[in-house]
Order: structure tokens, then C-alpha cells, then sequence
């Protein structure tokens, strides 16, 4: 990953800006630089991914218009070959070819990427700074008002502390220009079914899939591959290594007393023939990375919390110990395909609308844990199930396919690989466990075992009643919400509501996010 900041003002201190530009180096360690603008600021921390030498540093130029750019651009070489033609590029990284497209498209360009990006742009004729995110909001992006009154943005909330009162996510889909968003994309609406049968739809899946890792594999630095030992992570473990002609790097995280996936993870390394490493954790070691965890993520939510301390660890361990660079995860199936608690979805419909807010979420859980937890540790994230093309189509397919009709959840996914043999049966049809729980079911209990040590009774309902704003309902919620305010005073809205089931279906009115609770939760834990 990469780090970007931009201000519409010049009259910010510069002491104080270079200490909350500087918030986020971990993001991009290889070079810095912060740049005057008519008006502003423009920064950038560099991961080097794709053109490794200094010409790939931002911000890029063009005439009088600059831009930095947090992102990969997917097949952007022979764009960038046409691009040639017509502008001067010095480098090889795929940013560069922004300010070109944007001369040739204007705002429009954004409708074109096929893209995980977040970026600042100065447009030096018309004297204007506009920002974007990708679609889905794979790449990081905040923003805020000045005390003057002018606007500021920032990879990370902890950038633009002590800058702005008030901190928001950037919406995903948008690009901001003069004080207005304006959405150029939301791939949660489709408007229409694919009335296509199962075996079209599932050749369908299988090809864009294909495609979607396929694309993601290009890259200058080296590239491995976190493996949970669950489906999502495993298919594109797999398809990967039908791609290259070398065994690729997989990596497993587990708790040293139950950890449920690594068997799981090694019998999928061990088919796929990778070379592959099992990171084992302890309860200290839970404990010790949580406050970390906590003001990394910039969320009180309880399912994010859970599910990026095991991530956080193994990013941790791969960035002290290996050379890569970029990291192939499996997020975002769940929210296409469902997850366990979408087994009680009461209809069809009710089953697309959740899958479409929670597509429209995953910038602030999913995807925030992703990005977080892999580019602190100076590594980049590239997840192909949010691919474009991939989640277009699987939110265009008929709802009702994509229900619980075999008792196997995210049916269509599996059966789309299930004559490849690409993964062995035991994988490919095995029910899911949540990845916090597959870390090992201890790690949940020493978390909530250490909130029951920190407050009595008496002191939950004391230290609760003080939030107004999503207020915590567990010691659990309430250890990470002190925590939170900690790194994060006053600035709880950045994230919209707890992660939960939906507690208007029947079976899913839950006091916990882990599925653990939910009754059809069965086999998925062995």
C-alpha cells in the first residue's frame, strides 16, 4: 500500500502537517514527499510495487496538474502504450497514466478503471483539487474540514487528527469537487437479475474469477498469499498456482491450543504444491497486539477487532521475515455469496438487499481490516473477489440461486470449481467457519475473558451509559470502544453500527457476531 494526503489550504502549519502526513509511513516506507500546490498540499508515502525505481514516485506531473494516487491500475500496459502516443511518461508504474487519462476523459476516467484506487488530483487550468475512490473502497480514504474551512484527505483517520473536527470515510464510488460528491458508480445495484440457469452462471463465475486473480498476479515486487484453510482464500490460493510456473508462498495463522484451519490450510498447500508457513500465536500475544490493533484499524467493532488481530499477526510476521510485497487475500465472498446468518434470509429479496448493504459496508469492516492490517506492515492488499467485473455479475445473478437451496452455503462458487478438482473435495465442500473463530475458538474467549477480568458489573453499566452514539453492550464491545477513544477521541462515526446478523430475521437475533452462536452453525468449526 501506499499513503496519500492532500489539503486545500496552505495555511496549516507545516510542522503540524508533517507530523500528521507522517502518521502513516509504515503504509509507504520506501519514499516520502510533500508538495506544494497553488493553494494546498499534495503528499505521498511509497510502497513500491509496480516500477521499482524513483520514477515511479508521485506526485506525478503533467503540464501544470499533479496527482497521488494510492492504487493498481489492472491492465494498464497497453493503455499506457497507447498513452505514449500521445503523452510524455518517463516511468512504469501504472499510476502514472492518470493525468493522461484524466486530460483525455476528465471526471469521466473514473467510470473507465478497472481499479482499487484513492487519489487526490490538482487540475492546474481549472484550478481545482478533486479526490476519488474505487468503487468498493478496496483503497483507503478520509476526509475533513479545516478550521479555515478548507477540506483535507488522508489515507487514515490518524492523518488527519488534530487537523479536523470532524473525520468521515470517503464514500466509496465518488469523486469530490468543489465541496460536492458526486457518485460515478455502485456495484450493489445492478437494476436487473441475469436470468441465466446454473450451470451458465457457474461457467460465468469460474471465468471472471479466473480473470480476477489472473490480473492481480502482475507485479514488479514479490507477491504471496494468505491461505485460512477456508473456501475464499483457497480457491484463490489455488488458481493462482494454475498460473505461475513456480510454487507460490502461502501463509496460515493459528492459536498454539485449538487452532481449527491450519489442517486445513496445509492439506490445500500441500495439494496445490506451495511453499507454505504456519504462524502460531499464543493468548499473550492476542492481548499484547490488541491496543495495537485497535489504533490501526480505527473501529470499536467487535467482528473487525476479532478478525484482524489473527491477520494483523501473520502480516506481521511475513513483513519481519520474508521479501513480499503484495498479499492475495479472499475477502468479499461472503457478502456475493452469504454467510452463515443469510441461510434465515426470510426471501429472495430480503437476501439481495442484505448482499447489497453489505457491499456498500465493506469499506468500513472487510476491507477496512484488510487494508489496515496488511499495509501497516508495509504490504499491499489485492483481494479478487472485489474485482469489478466479479462482483457486477455476481450481484446481477438471480438471488434466488444464491440462497441456501443445498445446505452448503455459497453453493454457486463451489460448484463453479467442483470439475476442475482445483482443490480437494474436503475444501471445496466444506461448511464455513468465520475467521476469527478458525484462528482457534480460544482466541474470542481470552478476548472476552480479558474484558471480564478489566470491569465489574458495575462498571459495564457505568462506563456504557456515558456513549450515546452505538453504545457498547458487551465488556467485550466496551474494552474496544475505551480503547478506541483512546486513539480516536470524539470520532465514533466513522463507523455507521456494530457488525451483526440481521436481527429482524428469525435465528439471527443475536447478542454476538461470531456465527458460533447461531443454530446452524454445525460442523463448521471441525
Amino acid at each position: 500500500m501506499c499513503s496519500i494526503f492532500g489539503l486545500t489550504s496552505a495555511r496549516v502549519p507545516r510542522e503540524l502537517m508533517e507530523t500528521c502526513f507522517n502518521r502513516t509511513l509504515s503504509r509507504g516506507p520506501d519514499m516520502s514527499r510533500l508538495e506544494d500546490i497553488p493553494g494546498g498540499v499534495l503528499g505521498f508515502h511509497r510502497l513500491a510495487i509496480m516500477g521499482l525505481n524513483e520514477r515511479g514516485m508521485q506526485p506525478f506531473h503533467l503540464g501544470g496538474d499533479r496527482v497521488v494516487c494510492n492504487g493498481e491500475l489492472y491492465g494498464f500496459r497497453p493503455l499506457r502504450e497507447r498513452l505514449m502516443e500521445t503523452y510524455e511518461i518517463k516511468g512504469e508504474s501504472d499510476c502514472e497514466i492518470l493525468l493522461p487519462l484524466y486530460h483525455e476523459y476528465g471526471v469521466e476516467m473514473f467510470k473507465t478503471l478497472d481499479a482499487e484506487f484513492a487519489l487526490i488530483l490538482y487540475d492546474s487550468e481549472r484550478s481545482k483539487v478533486i479526490a476519488a475512490r474505487d468503487p468498493i473502497g478496496i483503497r483507503p480514504l478520509y476526509y475533513g474540514r479545516l478550521e479555515d474551512g478548507e477540506w483535507a484527505f488522508a489515507s487514515e483517520p490518524k492523518n488527519l487528527m488534530d487537523l479536523c473536527d470532524t473525520i468521515l470515510p470517503f464514500p466509496p464510488g465518488h469523486y469530490w469537487m468543489d465541496g460536492e460528491f458526486v457518485q460515478y458508480a455502485d456495484p450493489a445495484y445492478v437494476g436487473y437479475f441475469t436470468m441465466k440457469t446454473e450451470p451458465d452462471v457457474c461457467a460465468k463465475l469460474r471465468r471472471l474469477l479466473m480473470d480476477g486473480v489472473e490480473k492481480r498476479l502482475d507485479a514488479d515486487a514479490p507477491v504471496g498469499f494468505l491461505l485460512s484453510g477456508g473456501l475464499d482464500s483457497s480457491l484463490v490460493c489455488a488458481i493462482a498456482q494454475r498460473f505461475l510456473p513456480h510454487p507460490i508462498r502461502t501463509f496460515a495463522i493459528g492459536m498454539d491450543l485449538d487452532a481449527i484451519d491450519l489442517k486445513y490450510a496445509r492439506m490445500v498447500a500441500d495439494y496445490i504444491g506451495s511453499e507454505h508457513t504456519e504462524v502460531i500465536i499464543s493468548e499473550k500475544d492476542v492481548l499484547e497486539a490488541l491496543p495495537t490493533v485497535v489504533e490501526l484499524l480505527a473501529t470499536w467493532d467487535i467482528t473487525t477487532i476479532r478478525a484482524s488481530i489473527g491477520m494483523y499477526l501473520v502480516c506481521k510476521w511475513i513483513h519481519e521475515h520474508t521479501d513480499i510485497r503484495v498479499l492475495l487475500t479472499g475477502e468479499i465472498s461472503d457478502e456475493l455469496f452469504g454467510y452463515k446468518y443469510t441461510d434465515f434470509a426470510p426471501s429472495a429479496a430480503a437476501f439481495q438487499e442484505e448482499a447489497e448493504k453489505r457491499i456498500r459496508e465493506l469499506h468500513v469492516y472487510d476491507v477496512l481490516r484488510a487494508d489496515r492490517c496488511i499495509s501497516v506492515n508495509s504490504l499491499e492488499a489485492r483481494v479478487p473477489f472485489g474485482d469489478l467485473k466479479f462482483v457486477r455479475y455476481a450481484m446481477s445473478i438471480d438471488p434466488e440461486l444464491k440462497m441456501n437451496n443445498h445446505n452448503m452455503g455459497k453453493y454457486l462458487i463451489r460448484k463453479a470449481f467442483a470439475e476442475d478438482h482445483i482443490l480437494p473435495d474436503e475444501i471445496l465442500w466444506r461448511q464455513k467457519a468465520a475467521f476469527s473463530d478458525a484462528v482457534g475458538h480460544s482466541m474470542v474467549n481470552d478476548l472476552k475473558n480479558f474484558a471480564e477480568r478489566t470491569y465489574t458489573d458495575k462498571e459495564f453499566a457505568e462506563k456504557s451509559a456515558k456513549y450515546d452514539y452505538c453504545p457498547p453492550f458487551t465488556k467485550e464491545s466496551l474494552l474496544y470502544r475505551e480503547l478506541f477513544e483512546q486513539f480516536y477521541p470524539g470520532q465514533s462515526h466513522m463507523i455507521p453500527d456494530f457488525w451483526m446478523p440481521n436481527k429482524t430475521w428469525p435465528g439471527c437475533d443475536v447478542d454476538d457476531p461470531s456465527a458460533r452462536v447461531l443454530a446452524n452453525y454445525g460442523d463448521s468449526g471441525k
